[in-house]
């Protein structure tokens, strides 16, 4: 296995009695045994477990029972989640020993679909923004990016086909881009985060991590849905994704000259107007006006248009809001914990805790009436036609940091699905990628435009799998 399998592939193979499920598992614990002395994506590994549920669903595929797409396929989970008999260290060496007595919602989800669990990937210090110990398999000079570092690692390796991760501000998709992988961040409340540490509640979101964006439909459907055990998840019905990503790739053939609007985009790249003038690096730049270039003329996309869009006034407001809800509700998660263990918090956890207590109810009341206003006002403004958007300000930084979220937090803050695809590289062999960002809870639409896109960019060549340097 040259270049790590996407789910679809796996999936296939393991349903036509091609690949075991074991020989698959083998696969993967022969590249972490290869990658994670340098890479160092993996805060648990469970090897005797993973083992044991491989043999015993080789054993239902060869008795013909086949549980779907995700039967066998082995997966990591971020360790601020869940999973029974595991430690949830949350980065943290004081909880290192805290063994979770049940499943996280997601993890039993996906369990139950077939999913062979390998261990708990490393995240940063209750996910936030401290560096973790995680270096980025493209370059190990430079950060994997955070908070869900490990999970981006380890599927950029192929150490595991897909991993779920957390995201509050960019904690999905800047990892995910830093480290060429693609990565879904669904709807508020469209995957139950019971099970999962918080940072701050009404902000996070469960994030999902593969090598194409049929795997994350695929992973989206096994673990999207309500729970009653979480309240605050949606009600709404979970779409078929898979069929609306079969209608799209299939279209990328078909003569768009009779009707032009069916490949539209919206544009925004973030100016001075919305942040400071330098946010954007010069690569990502010139990066994003080639993939709007593509758009417009790759394969059978010569009648794709990329209009740009302008977001209202408020939408400044945005980076400072987010900021100080997250800040409190930190403050609040955390504020007894590290009131007894202020030695278990590294810098920008414990900066950020402090700045909570600051933030006045007037401020908090107005940050959340302004993600009210803002998600209303924005309710179609990105449906059906997705917004395009760079998925980080930058190629992956030096490691002291874990860069920047600013092109990932207004999502965070309101609450709509985006995915990531890595596109391009930078000049230094680093990869690049795009953020579409959909309606809410239309993760249909925004999968299906995600997948023509792929599709398209893969059929001219573009999408050319390189192999990690290491």
């Amino acid at each position: 296995m040259d270049e790590p399998l996407t789910i679809t592939a796996a999936g296939d193979l393991i349903r036509r009695g091609a690949l075991a499920p074991t020989q698959l598992l083998s696969q993967c614990l022969r590249r972490i045994d290869k990658y994670e002395e340098r890479v160092k994506a993996w805060a648990y590994l469970d090897r005797d477990r993973a083992w044991a549920d491989a043999e015993r669903l080789s054993a239902e595929q060869e008795a013909g029972h086949y549980r779907g797409p995700l039967h066998g396929i082995p997966i990591g989970v971020k360790d601020i989640i869940d999973v029974y008999d595991l430690p949830t260290g949350c980065g943290s060496a004081a909880w290192a020993n805290s063994y979770a007595r049940a499943d996280a919602t997601c993890v039993a989800r996906l369990r139950q679909a077939g999913a062979v669990i390998v261990g708990k990937t490393v995240t940063t210090a209750y996910a936030y923004l401290d560096p973790p110990v995680t270096r980025n398999p493209w370059d190990l000079d430079r950060t994997p990016g955070g908070s869900s570092s490990g999970s981006a690692a380890a599927v950029a390796c192929g150490m595991c086909l897909g991993a779920l991760a957390t995201q509050t501000g960019g904690s999905t998709i800047r990892p995910a881009s830093y480290c060429g992988v693609f990565s879904l961040k669904p709807s508020r409340g469209r995957i139950s985060t019971s099970g999962v540490l918080p940072l701050a509640p009404s902000l996070d979101h469960i994030g999902l991590m593969a090598n194409s964006v049929r795997d994350l439909a695929i992973l989206f459907q096994a673990t999207a849905g309500y729970d009653p055990d979480q309240l605050a998840t949606s009600r709404s019905a979970v779409p078929d994704c898979l069929h609306a990503i079969e209608r799209a790739v299939t279209a990328v053939g078909t003569d768009y000259s009779r009707h032009r609007d069916d490949v539209k985009f919206r544009r925004f790249f973030p100016t001075a107007s919305e942040m400071r003038p330098d946010t954007l690096h010069p690569e990502v730049v010139a990066f994003m006006e080639k993939v709007e270039r593509d758009l417009r003329s790759l394969a059978h996309a010569n009648y794709a248009r990329v209009d740009p869009v302008v977001l209202p006034p408020e939408f400044s407001q945005v980076r400072h809001r987010h900021w100080q809800l997250m800040a409190v509700e930190a403050a609040e998660t955390h504020g007894d914990r590290i009131r007894r263990r202020p030695d278990d918090y590294p810098p920008k956890i414990r900066e950020l805790i402090a700045d909570g207590l600051l933030v006045s109810r007037d401020e908090y009341s107005t940050a959340v009436q302004l993600r009210g206003d803002l998600s209303y006002r924005l309710r179609k403004t990105f449906w059906p036609e997705p917004l395009l958007v760079p998925a980080t300000t930058s190629p992956a930084p030096t490691p002291e940091t874990t860069g920047d979220p600013w092109c990932n937090s207004p999502w965070s803050f309101l609450g709509l699905p985006v995915v990531s695809l890595p596109l391009g590289w930078s000049s230094d062999g680093l990869p690049l990628a795009i953020q579409l960002v959909g309606g809410d809870h239309k993760e249909d639409y925004l999968l299906a435009w995600a997948a023509w896109v792929e599709e398209v960019f893969r059929l001219d060549n573009v999408l050319k799998p390189r192999p990690l340097p290491l």
